[in-house]
């Protein structure tokens, strides 16, 4: 008992660090993120990716909406969400005249019901919330069978540990609102096994950033 309130705690404490990290990052967040490499990245995440306009789409960790300049937003319906106030107004700002639907929220805690989704996409996410395994899981847990979660984060390289020197900084970057140590195959492992990897592409500096699709099985 005592262990699951120090854990609860803990949790409260990260999510409130992560609000003033990202306050801080709200207004020059575009100048790193959505322009140069990381601008190229996330065209490269989105090619090829066709979303029906019929489909309910969860934007998770929305952040500026940088994603949503790369989407189709004619007649779809799109709900994104986000922990920061401070992001989610700056992607208000540059969508202010269409019906997507902004909410401030926890995506390690959505409170969406269980399949009610046709398309997660998750950018960048992963690896900056507190808990990357309870936002995999919500992320499934919304998701409808048959449907599709689109990745982009950074993951450690596959079959491979963190090397000693990152592993010393680790703590510290993560104060900085990121992980570089987040092993995307033990997320899979630890899923509930209704999630099939689809493709899973390296994209950016040398493979450290990743494009992956998966899709939830049929039960």
């Amino acid at each position: 008992m005592q262990k699951l309130e120090t854990d609860r705690r803990q949790s409260a404490l990260n999510n409130y660090w992560n609000k003033i990290i990202y306050k801080l990052w709200s207004p020059v967040y575009d100048i790193f993120f959505n322009a140069g490499p990381f601008l190229a990245a996330r065209k490269n995440v989105f090619h090829g990716i066709t979303i029906n306009h019929q489909q309910q789409v969860l934007v998770v960790g929305v952040g500026t909406g940088a994603d949503l300049e790369l989407l189709d937003l004619d007649g779809m319906e799109i709900t994104a969400i986000d922990y920061s106030e401070d992001m989610l107004n700056q992607a208000r700002k540059k969508f202010k005249d269409s019906s997507i639907q902004f909410i401030e929220m926890d995506a390690q805690q959505m409170t969406f019901a269980d399949n009610q989704f046709d398309v997660v996409i998750g950018i960048l996410i992963l690896s900056v919330v507190p808990h990357a395994e309870d936002c995999f899981k919500e992320m499934e847990r919304v998701l409808k069978p048959g449907g599709e979660i689109l990745l982009f984060d950074k993951f450690l390289p596959r079959e491979k540990k963190l090397s000693l020197p990152k592993k010393m900084i680790r703590p510290a970057i993560k104060l900085l609102g990121t992980d570089i140590g987040l092993d995307f195959d033990r997320l899979v492992e630890n899923n509930n096994g209704t999630l099939l990897v689809k493709e899973d592409v390296p994209v950016l500096f040398n493979g450290m950033y990743r494009k992956i699709v998966l899709s939830k099985q049929r039960i």
